[in-house]
């Protein structure tokens, strides 16, 4: 019964911020005049600014255990610097939902390799089929959209946008499963998270000498820059760290497909992109993935995870 709880408390920690998530496309889309690599390296950079200094306690405990492990460290602070610039480029080129739905769907799958390959963990077969069904959801909700919307998109534009949801996706999990391995070697969530957060921000926040002329040209810029940096970023991230205490780097990506069902919404809604029938069927597939995810521990998964 403790172990479904704690279960239950990581997964509704890891959806509230990938709710926040979902905001980031639609709320930057009211400033086009700022660059999405100004976008992203000033939105994690200050994020990870104001994790190190919330965590600073957590930081001076933990540092020197983290520092034993540079090579994860590393790794997890280049795949936080790289994924917001890929994942904001990448709505920038291909639209909002499109550009979210990617750089998430792919997360899963790269998380579970990373797993697989360098952790030696095993995935359940109720993992296996929560992914089938998400990435036909994600699949047929990329394939939905009315292109009669998408004039201001070439093809060109289009598939340069996917690739960089694909990189966005690869280092999502890629710093997903670095703070969980230092968690696992016993740094605190808010250590893990700040860490690479820190270690990001160093070389995220001097690339705005040379990207970030409009971040506060305009009151809209500054509070988009400022919601970006404050609301989904740190908070956000503050978040999914706590839910990395609870589970697995692989599920906790997958119970992210919740962020391209937001930003799909506020798309639609605010900003006026269209989808066609098949791509809110892929909406519903994509609700089934998720709800697979949480109402039924996957203690198959965690025998497995205890047994390495």
């Amino acid at each position: 019964m403790e172990n479904y709880h704690d279960n239950f408390k990581g997964v509704i920690a890891i959806v509230i911020a990938s709710f926040l998530w979902g905001t980031t496309g639609t709320v930057a889309s009211y400033s086009p005049d700022v660059s999405s690599l100004a976008i992203g390296a000033f939105s994690m950079g200050i994020g990870g600014v104001l994790l190190v200094v919330t965590a600073q306690k957590k930081l001076f405990i933990d540092y020197k255990l983290m520092l034993e492990q540079p090579r994860i460290l590393l790794f997890g602070g280049a795949s936080v610097a790289i994924y917001p610039l890929a994942f904001y480029t990448s709505m920038r080129f291909s639209g909002v939902a499109i550009g979210t739905v990617v750089s998430i769907a792919t997360a899963p799958f790269f998380a579970a390799i990373l797993e697989h390959l360098i952790s030696k963990k095993h995935i359940s077969q109720q993992w296996i089929l929560s992914f089938v069904i998400g990435a036909i959801g994600i699949a047929l909700l990329t394939l939905g959209r009315d292109q009669s919307n998408n004039t201001a998109y070439s093809i060109n534009q289009q598939g340069l946008g996917i690739l960089l949801g694909c990189i966005a996706g690869l280092t999502y999990a890629g710093y997903s499963w670095a703070a969980r391995r230092l968690i696992e070697s016993g740094v605190h969530s808010k250590a893990s998270m700040s860490g690479l957060f820190g270690c990001a921000a160093l070389l995220l926040l001097p690339s705005l000498w040379f990207t970030g002329d409009n971040l506060f040209s305009s009151s809209t810029n500054a509070l988009v820059s400022l919601y970006m940096a404050i609301i989904p970023m740190f908070l956000g991230y503050l978040l999914f760290g706590f839910g990395l205490n609870y589970i697995d780097a692989s599920k906790a990506t997958l119970i992210t497909l919740i962020e391209p069902l937001v930003a799909t919404i506020l798309a639609v809604f605010i900003i006026g992109e269209k989808f066609k029938v098949i791509g809110w069927i892929g909406v519903a597939l994509v609700s089934l993935c998720l709800l697979m995810q949480t109402i039924k521990p996957q203690n198959q998964l965690r025998l497995a995870f205890k047994s390495t």
